[in-house]
């Protein structure tokens, strides 16, 4: 229960009567403080009136008082600053590490909270909130969803730098990766970005204006080169040059040996999707030449950018989605909806994370405006919110609502949502 004491606390909802510590001072909260998700007091920086006289410091919460102390915040230097320990019930009296008194405050829950929480911790329809949605102004819906879409376009900054660090500050190889992780569609996207880092970048440099050995490399790597991978029946003529050429360039370049190859994922796949073809197209990608990372960052228009993103393969693969097996003879490119995946998910995040790294609001702000003109995603999530009620209308508004469903819904944190706390406060 301690968690909605925060929550209490937080939105002031206290009850409509005078708030006295425990020694009976009067309790005036000018500001609960900022809330702390860290180690630490629960709350930075509150202003209170305790008895008449302001105070400024932190808050701390615990369900009973002694927890003070089963928590060993009286030996823990950091509790020194705090002002008031609020609690549900007072069952001891508190110290700090030097010994001085610190004044508690009991404060109750409100039921009409309680309730509420755990309908929407037990609710079985998704989104458990759905029903108060209609009554949210777009102002209300407008602003949550305007935050969401930034704290996601962060959370995926974040990823591009811990990228960035491990690509030893190559923007193009940290690109490519990120690239190489979204055209996994999901089932193979954690391997595809393994795959990726797994890549000698430098090495595939000097072999740039050969398709041919781009691709030896990356299958190479990806591990479908190795004579265990394959049944006899599949392993052609293509397959054959394949492996040679990259014997040749795993000695050339002393490469790691290759990566596992039994953790990517064909089952229920469709053909376009295969890794086969998704590599294929990425050494295209590759190979259309440096100063490409330079070139989607400075487009202006999504049109352009789709024509930099479009990628095509070999011949053989043209007429393949696996070896050794033909099919009908036709150029795999990605469709309008694909390539919008692609910017939505790399090319808006790079944008974003690249114009903050340099300083260039212009290019971050680029992003935020792809965003608004692409159409929304089409996914479950969108649907989900759209039977709810919301209106979806653009891929910033499908942003917003998956980080609300994987970052909020999903991990049942109501409390720190505002279309929950909407529903929370509701009488």
């Amino acid at each position: 229960m301690e968690h909605l004491l925060h929550y209490v606390w937080k939105h002031k909802l206290f009850p409509l009567r005078e708030l006295r510590t425990t020694d009976g001072m009067a309790v005036e909260v000018i500001d609960p403080g900022l809330y702390n998700s860290d180690a630490g007091p629960d709350f930075f920086n509150a202003k209170l009136k305790i008895g008449g006289v302001l105070w400024i410091g932190n808050v701390e919460m615990h369900v009973l008082s002694s927890d003070w102390y089963r928590h060993g915040h009286d030996k823990d230097k950091l509790y020194d600053t705090v002002i008031l320990n609020v609690v549900e019930k007072m069952d001891t009296e508190l110290r700090r590490s030097d010994g001085e008194k610190i004044q508690q405050m009991e404060l109750a829950c409100p039921e009409y909270v309680k309730t509420n929480y755990r309908l929407l911790c037990e609710a079985d329809a998704y989104p458990p909130c759905y029903s108060i949605l209609p009554s949210l102004s777009r102002l209300t819906i407008h602003s949550w969803l305007t935050a969401l879409q930034t704290e996601r376009l962060q959370q995926k900054a974040d990823s591009i730098d811990t990228r960035l660090h491990s690509c030893d500050f190559y923007w193009e190889d940290a690109f490519f990766v990120t690239l190489a992780r979204n055209y996994g569609f999901g089932v193979n996207g954690d391997i595809f970005e393994r795959w990726a880092k797994h890549l000698p970048f430098r090495a595939i440099d000097k072999h740039r204006n050969d398709l041919f050995q781009i691709e030896a490399i990356f299958l190479g790597q990806a591990g479908f080169l190795e004579d265990s991978f394959l049944p006899e029946s599949q392993k052609d003529e293509y397959w054959h040059k394949l492996q040679k050429e990259f014997r040749y360039l795993q000695h050339k370049f002393s490469l790691s040996p290759a990566m596992d190859n039994s953790l990517w994922r064909f089952l229920r796949l469709r053909p376009q999707n295969f890794p086969y073809v998704r590599m294929a197209q990425l050494a295209y990608f590759y190979q259309k030449g440096e100063g490409l990372f330079s070139k989607l960052m400075e487009t202006e228009t999504l049109d352009s950018l789709r024509l930099l993103l479009q990628t095509s393969t070999s011949d053989y693969w043209k007429s393949h989605f696996i070896f050794g097996k033909l099919s009908i003879c036709r150029e795999k490119k990605m469709g309008k909806r694909s390539l919008d995946l692609v910017i939505i998910n790399t090319v808006v995040p790079f944008l974003y994370a690249y114009g903050m790294h340099k300083g260039e609001l212009r290019i971050s702000n680029r992003a935020l405006e792809f965003l608004e003109t692409l159409k929304a995603e089409e996914n479950h999530i969108v649907a989900l919110w759209e039977r709810a009620g919301l209106t979806v209308e653009s891929a910033a508004d499908s942003q917003a609502l998956v980080q609300l469903q994987t970052e909020y819904c999903n991990q049942k944190k109501c409390l720190f949502c505002r279309f929950g706390y909407e529903y929370l406060k509701h009488q």
